[in-house]
């Protein structure tokens, strides 16, 4: 099992596109979340430059890999964060930890302010994502309660309440 390290990470190149397909692929058991990743790429509503993010081994390929891309709370614009995916070999190694943490500084930066996340309510946390039903935050689907978690990026500005409407490729 990997141990922790410090990981580099840095912004998405046009270079990288293959090589953050084939990490997102063998992230995941099916080709899903790769073709996803190729729509929100396509998609000029959701796509954000500087909002897809790589952890680098020590040659410079991405082995880690988080997307944040356009969504709404209602009618207040957020962010939503998937996928998050790290090769294999690397998983434990806290390169999706890196590349998470890269992508919510890059975001705040942008001068974001909201992030919603539909994942491991035991690992997005760590990163201050709490329960989104807590804030007033729902989906039009079902799913577990504690599986929607929502963060705000600057307390000035607090969640709003609403439903998430996320962007197209992502069929909910």
């Amino acid at each position: 099992m990997p141990t922790s390290r410090s990981w580099t990470t840095r912004t998405e190149t046009g270079a990288d596109v293959p090589a953050v397909r084939a990490l997102v692929r063998a992230a995941f058991p099916t080709p899903e979340e790769a073709a996803l990743v190729d729509a929100l790429r396509a998609d000029p509503t959701a796509w954000i430059d500087g909002l897809s993010l790589v952890a680098v081994d020590a040659s410079d390929r991405p082995v880690g890999h988080a997307l944040l891309t356009r969504c709404h709370i209602g009618d207040s614009p957020a962010l939503c964060l998937a996928p998050v995916a790290v090769r294999p070999e690397h998983q434990n190694s806290g390169a999706g930890t890196a590349a998470v943490r890269a992508g919510l500084r890059a975001a705040e930066r942008l001068g974001e302010h909201h992030v919603v996340v539909l994942g491991h309510p035991e690992y997005y946390p760590r990163f201050g994502f709490t329960r989104a039903s807590a804030h007033g935050i729902g989906l039009t689907v079902d799913v577990p309660d504690e599986a929607l978690m929502a963060l705000t990026l600057d307390a000035a500005h607090p969640l709003p309440a609403g439903t998430v409407r996320y962007a197209a490729p992502f069929g909910i």
